[in-house]
C-alpha cells in the first residue's frame, strides 16, 4: 500500500493539512476529522471516494481536496492499486501516544484469548465512539461455524449488537434517552429488526439480567452476549462480547457465557485500576448481578 500524494481539487502538492482547512475556521476542521473519521470506518478493506462522501455527508470535491490534505499529513493512505483510502501512519503514533488512558485492546488481549478458548466461540472488544460501538478486536474461536456478523473496524448505533447494547444500557436513562433519539435516523435507515422501542426494551432487559443480548437481531442466526467495561471513575470504557450461532446461545447457555465475560470484566477492570493509580488494587465486585439503581451498569 502507497501513499499518494497527487494534487486534486485545485489544492498544491505543498499545502499542509492546516493550509487546507484554515479558511472555513472551525466547521472545516469538523469536515475533515469526519472525513477521517469515514476512512476509519473502512478498518482493513478501506473505503472509496464515493463511500467516503457518502459517509461524511461531503460534497465530492470537498471530500476529494481534503482527502489530499490529510494524506500530505500523512493522517491517510491511498492504495496506489485499488485507489481505496485507509487510515495512515501517523494515526499509529497517536495512537501509541494516548495508549497508556486508552489502551484497551492491550488490556483485552488476555481476556479475549481466555473467553474465545474456553467458549471456543469468537469474543469482541468494543468502544464507545460517541453515539456508536466500534469493534477493536476480534478474536477468533476454534468452533467450526462461526459468525461473521461483527468485524475488527465495523461500527454500529448504541444498542445495536451485544456489546454495543452493553455500553447503551451502563449509561443513564438521560443518556440512553438522547442516543436513542439521535440514533433514529440510522437505526430507521440500516437495521430493520430494530427501533427505538426495541432499543428501550432491550436496555431495561439488560440491566435486570445483567448482560447484554442480542437474539439475532443484526443476522438472523448470530446472536450474542456483552459486557460493559468501566473505568475507574465510573465512566464506560467499553465492552467485552461473545458471539455464536443460535443453537450455541440457548438459554441454559446464557448464563454461562455471561459468568465468564463477568470473569474477565472483572481481570480487565482491576488492571484499569492498577493502570490509572499506579499500584492500587481495584476493590470492585464482580459485575453481573448490579441493578436496581437510577443509573444501571450492563456488566
Amino acid at each position: 500500500m502507497g501513499t499518494m500524494s497527487e494534487a486534486a481539487g485545485g489544492v498544491s502538492g505543498e499545502e499542509t493539512l492546516s493550509a487546507a482547512i484554515s479558511g472555513s475556521g472551525a466547521q472545516a476542521v469538523e469536515r475533515a476529522l469526519s472525513l477521517l473519521a469515514a476512512v476509519g470506518s473502512g478498518a482493513e478493506r478501506g473505503v472509496t471516494l464515493s463511500e467516503a462522501v457518502l459517509e461524511s455527508r461531503l460534497n465530492k470535491p470537498t471530500a476529494r481536496r481534503l482527502l489530499m490534505a490529510l494524506i500530505r499529513a500523512r493522517l491517510v493512505d491511498q492504495d496506489e492499486v485499488s485507489r481505496r483510502y485507509f487510515l495512515g501512519g501517523e494515526l499509529y503514533v497517536l495512537g501509541l501516544l494516548a495508549a497508556r488512558r486508552h489502551g484497551l485492546l492491550e488490556i483485552a488481549g488476555e481476556s479475549l484469548r481466555r473467553l474465545s478458548a474456553v467458549t471456543t466461540d469468537t469474543s469482541f472488544l468494543s468502544m464507545r465512539r460517541d453515539d456508536y460501538a466500534v469493534c477493536l478486536h476480534r478474536e477468533e474461536g476454534t468452533h467450526p461455524v462461526r459468525t461473521h456478523a461483527l468485524l475488527a473496524g465495523d461500527q454500529n448505533p448504541l444498542g445495536v449488537g451485544a456489546g454495543s447494547l452493553a455500553m447503551l444500557a451502563a449509561l443513564s436513562d438521560g443518556e440512553v434517552d438522547a442516543i436513542i433519539g439521535r440514533i433514529a435516523e440510522p437505526i430507521a435507515a440500516r437495521y430493520p429488526g430494530y427501533s427505538a422501542a426495541i432499543i428501550r426494551a432491550d436496555v431495561e432487559r439488560t440491566r435486570a439480567a445483567g448482560f447484554a443480548l442480542n437474539p439475532g437481531r443484526v443476522l438472523a442466526s448470530s446472536w450474542g452476549i456483552g459486557m460493559a467495561l468501566r473505568f475507574p471513575d465510573g465512566r464506560v470504557a467499553g465492552a467485552l462480547s461473545i458471539a455464536a450461532i443460535d443453537s450455541r446461545m440457548t438459554s441454559e447457555r446464557q448464563p454461562e457465557l455471561a459468568a465468564l465475560l463477568g470473569e474477565e470484566v472483572h481481570r480487565m477492570e482491576a488492571k484499569l485500576a492498577r493502570l490509572f493509580s499506579g499500584s492500587r488494587p481495584a476493590s470492585r465486585t464482580p459485575v453481573i448481578a448490579r441493578s436496581g439503581t437510577k443509573t444501571h451498569t450492563a456488566a
